[in-house]
């Protein structure tokens, strides 16, 4: 899987996304924003500290991370078998 390499907060809860393979662009989280955990980016300041963590997710700090595949996913609208090829196989062979 490719690594993300640089992530920047935007307005209105989005992100930009850089990843390892050259791909890159914005990802809305707003239907993310005030629900359970996410009312933390209520507070002001804090939608802003986002950043890739040593593990390669994308993070807030304080356990509220991202999965970075499932946001690589979402900006390229590619589906799990596209990036994972393997999946398909296992799958039938199960």
């Amino acid at each position: 899987m490719f690594k993300p390499l640089e992530v920047l907060p935007r307005p209105t809860y989005r992100i930009w996304l850089q990843y390892s393979d050259g791909v890159q662009g914005e990802v809305d989280l707003s239907h993310l924003a005030g629900r359970g955990v996410f009312r933390a980016w209520d507070t002001p300041g804090a939608f802003e500290t986002v950043h890739v963590a040593e593990d390669g997710s994308i993070s807030w700090g304080g356990g509220l991370d991202l999965c970075p595949d499932s946001l690589y996913l979402q900006l390229t609208g590619k589906t799990p078998e596209e990036i994972f090829p393997n999946l398909k196989t296992t799958a039938v062979d199960a």
